[in-house]
């Protein structure tokens, strides 16, 4: 009877502490189940942390890219696009190819052809590509060429001429594209043969790289640029050569 009285009366004595909780079931030190410290996944104790670790990707990724310009404002004229179309089992596969040009308006200039399945991606392709081909043309008072020149690509073929102030750009389709991005404000152009836009706009850029100026002549020839001038007199030929930059 003195143990089953103490029995009893133990129960009471430990009625003021809090009762014992059931250990959680984690496959941490918890338990086997899933809520435990060590077994959610979520948690920081344990497991995959895929929250934590999408947040801080999705963070570097949004942090990606930056300016390839370097600040530089460049002009970008899009001068063809051509779609094409490719027929699989299931119908019809559609596509886009985009010619562009790019240029700063200060004497660089180049183009670009860029393919996708939309066409603000092959626009974007093509810019890029044309940013990677640019070329420096030497320009007389920063508006014009210095002298004529000739290209031809293919079946595409082109003549350029140099313009007095005021005459503007006598040039039409993909040439005028290269001339206004380019910067210069006068010059006479004519096309002959292909009106292949491709065609036209590498045989402008080759008409283009054969471009030289009294500068860059009179350095590979050990002259003055006075002395390359001098067919109006020697003082014109000085005030000639003082407005010749580049």
């Amino acid at each position: 009877m003195a143990d089953e009285n103490e029995i009893q009366a133990a129960p009471a004595a430990d009625a003021g502490a809090p009762a014992p909780t059931e250990a959680p079931r984690g496959r941490g030190p918890g338990g086997p189940g899933r809520g435990g410290p060590g077994g959610n996944r979520s948690g920081p104790g344990g497991g995959n942390n895929r929250g934590g670790r999408d947040s801080n990707n999705r963070g570097r990724r949004d942090n990606r890219g930056g300016n390839d310009d370097g600040g530089e404002e460049l002009i970008e004229k899009l001068v063809h696009i051509n779609r094409v179309s490719k027929t699989v089992k299931g119908g019809k596969r559609f596509g886009f190819a985009a010619l562009v040009v790019v240029g700063d308006g200060k004497g660089r200039a180049g183009f670009g052809h860029g393919k996708a399945r939309e066409v603000p991606e092959a626009i974007s392709k093509a810019t890029a590509a044309a940013k990677k081909k640019m070329i420096r043309v030497p320009l007389r008072e920063g508006r014009t060429l210095h002298h004529d020149g000739n290209g031809h690509f293919g079946a595409g073929r082109v003549t350029l001429r140099s313009a007095p102030q005021g005459t503007g750009i006598i040039a039409g389709g993909p040439m005028r594209a290269i001339f206004e991005s380019l910067g210069v404000a006068d010059v006479v152009t004519k096309s002959v043969g292909t009106s292949n836009p491709y065609n036209m706009i590498r045989a402008t850029f080759e008409a283009l790289g054969e471009q030289t100026s009294p500068k860059s002549v009179a350095q590979r020839r050990g002259k003055k640029i006075a002395d390359l001038l001098g067919r109006g007199g020697s003082q014109t030929a000085e005030a000639d050569a003082a407005l010749v930059t580049e």
